[in-house]
């Protein structure tokens, strides 16, 4: 039996490269900032297979910043105080886009909504975790690269000021 030498190369290299992005997402994981922020239900609208949720993020704005001081509508997103705040983006700075103000509730702080929707990924044996009964809010823990979007870990639900990680089983 003739083993083809090309094939088993390109499969390495393949492998090699299939794992370097797996450790550079621990590797983020690690050392990156983690905060929980609010989450929306969004509907999904990913042409892939799979079983997810598209959340649309709530995070804060600085005291003092109104929507109308986002140039272009885009922000830098920060951890400050184990919230996600989301400062105006300098001019040529890239940064994340803001879709709305969120409507202001009594008692929290003013926010804004991130426009791009993150997925996150559920087995097929799990209940939908995005349908809540009345009182409860979906919330989520991410980590906040420098650059880009929030990464989704894991979900979380928030009752009477509770905040309880849901199995991801």
């Amino acid at each position: 039996m003739r083993v083809s030498y090309k094939g088993l190369i390109l499969a390495g290299l393949q492998l090699l490269l299939v794992a370097s992005l797996g450790a550079k997402l621990l590797m983020d994981r690690a050392t990156l900032p983690r905060v929980w922020v609010r989450a929306t239900p969004y509907g999904p609208n990913l042409p892939i297979r799979g079983r997810y949720i598209s959340l649309r993020l709530e995070v804060q704005r600085p005291p003092g910043v109104e929507p109308a001081n986002y140039p272009e509508n885009r922000a830098a997103l920060r951890v400050e105080n184990n919230q996600l705040v989301a400062v105006p983006a300098k001019p040529g700075q890239d940064g994340v886009w803001i879709a709305a103000q969120r409507p202001q509730t009594p008692g929290a702080p003013a926010g804004v909504v991130l426009q791009e929707p993150v997925a996150f990924f559920i087995p097929e044996r799990v209940p939908d975790p995005s349908r809540r009964p009345r009182g409860e809010e979906l919330w989520v823990e991410v980590t906040v690269p420098k650059k880009g979007p929030p990464r989704p870990i894991r979900l979380g639900i928030k009752k009477d000021s509770v905040l309880t990680p849901l199995s991801s089983n």
